[in-house]
């Protein structure tokens, strides 16, 4: 496939060794030392071709729902920043993580980078002649861990609920880091096949046998014998204690039994009180008559007020005023009136004749004008829709 001429000239003869399209007429070249990004004409800008060099000193990515952007920090020179639509960002980020990599003396010129994971603050590239794992919330920078393959004798996996443990023994010492449990199985057929490869071996139990030190001949050695050991110290019970074998009080607990006071006599109850004498009998039956004949007078008092007020409120009710009668009410006749003649009123007219003729021009004028605002909207949509898609690419 040619290549614009624009990237032709940017290029100077070059070898690309990456070529990754970005939606569109969009691409991305990659060489071993620096990236360009190549922008085709559209709505928004006309055909332009960026250039991105790889000896950076920090990588970082920022990704959205849609649009990535990746940012080259070169120190004391700036940053440069490029967007590209996210579903095509990490192919795009294997060969400029690469470029960067050899640039900075990582990787050998001739090493290639097998596989590239970007977990959450966990980069990881597994490369043909060791690993590089880099820790952060960049991508790459300058703080990083790097393990050659020369000196890794054994690999191993710790699977757990969530991430899975890798475990790399080098030069003795095992080194860990976690992966998630979904890309574990990626992570170790790509550890797998490039470590072994090196070796030269098919399995990891070939590495390790052919990383297990030659036996020496044990030294002999005479054995010591220090016999059955000393005898345990014993002691005579009757020596230890001029008390008798079969005694079963001892001093302590005559002492208290001595020393303990007699609990004393309970004091008796004291006799209840006497009743008072009750009152005479006939002197309480000459108070209740009396309170008896002085509550009926009270009775017969209230009884006559009562029939009195009740003669006379009869009295003044026979005099009242006379109750006036309910006159009945007349129909509204406006009302009536009014639903007559509201047909009269309303200003409706029957349909006359229609003169069809005009009628089917009328019809035909409105389809021609509908249908040339339908082509229109057409139009338009198209329009938006390549806006739209500019706008993905990151123009």
């Amino acid at each position: 496939m040619s290549q614009p001429q624009i990237v032709q000239s940017a290029l100077g003869g070059e070898t690309v060794v990456a070529r990754i399209g970005l939606g569109g007429e969009d691409e991305l070249y990659a060489t071993p030392t620096r990236t360009f990004v190549y922008r085709a004409e559209g709505l928004l800008s006309d055909e332009s071709v960026e250039e991105y060099p790889h000896d950076a000193e920090r990588v970082t990515v920022s990704e959205g729902r849609r649009k990535a952007k990746v940012t080259l920090d070169y120190g004391l020179d700036g940053s440069e920043t490029f967007a590209l639509p996210a579903k095509h960002l990490d192919r795009a980020l294997h060969p400029i993580v690469e470029g960067v990599l050899k640039a900075n003396g990582i990787l050998d010129e001739e090493e290639s980078m097998e596989r590239l994971f970007r977990f959450s603050e966990l980069t990881l590239v597994v490369a043909g002649a060791r690993v590089v794992r880099h820790i952060g919330s960049g991508l790459w920078d300058e703080e990083y861990e790097e393990y050659r393959y020369e000196d890794v004798t054994d690999l191993t996996f710790e699977n757990g609920s969530v991430a899975t443990s890798v475990v790399l023994t080098v030069g003795g010492r095992q080194e860990r880091f976690k992966t998630p449990n979904e890309d574990a199985r990626a992570v170790r057929e790509a550890l797998e096949s490039t470590l072994l490869g090196y070796w030269g071996v098919s399995t990891l139990d070939e590495l390790r046998a052919a990383n297990e030190p030659e036996d020496e001949d044990p030294a002999e050695t005479s054995e010591v014998s220090f016999g059955d050991g000393p005898d345990p110290l014993s002691a005579n019970p009757a020596e230890l204690s001029d008390e008798p074998k079969n005694a079963t009080r001892d001093d302590a607990s005559e002492t208290r039994a001595e020393d303990a006071p007699n609990a004393p006599n309970a004091p008796n109850a004291p006799n209840a009180p006497n009743a008072p004498d009750a009152p005479d009998a006939a002197e309480s039956v000459g108070v209740a008559e009396g309170s008896a004949a002085a509550a009926q007078a009270v009775r017969a008092d209230t009884a006559e007020e009562e029939s009195t007020g009740a003669s006379e409120a009869d009295d003044e009710g026979e005099q009242g005023p006379p109750v006036q009668q309910a006159q009945p009410s007349t129909p509204d006749t406006e009302a009536a009136d009014s639903v007559e003649a509201g047909f009269a009123d309303s200003g409706f007219e029957s349909a006359g004749p229609v003169d069809d003729d005009a009628l089917v021009d009328e019809v035909a004028a409105l389809r021609e004008t509908v249908e040339a605002q339908g082509e229109e909207i057409r139009r338009q949509q198209e329009l938006i829709e390549q806006l739209i898609e500019e706008l993905r690419r990151g123009r």
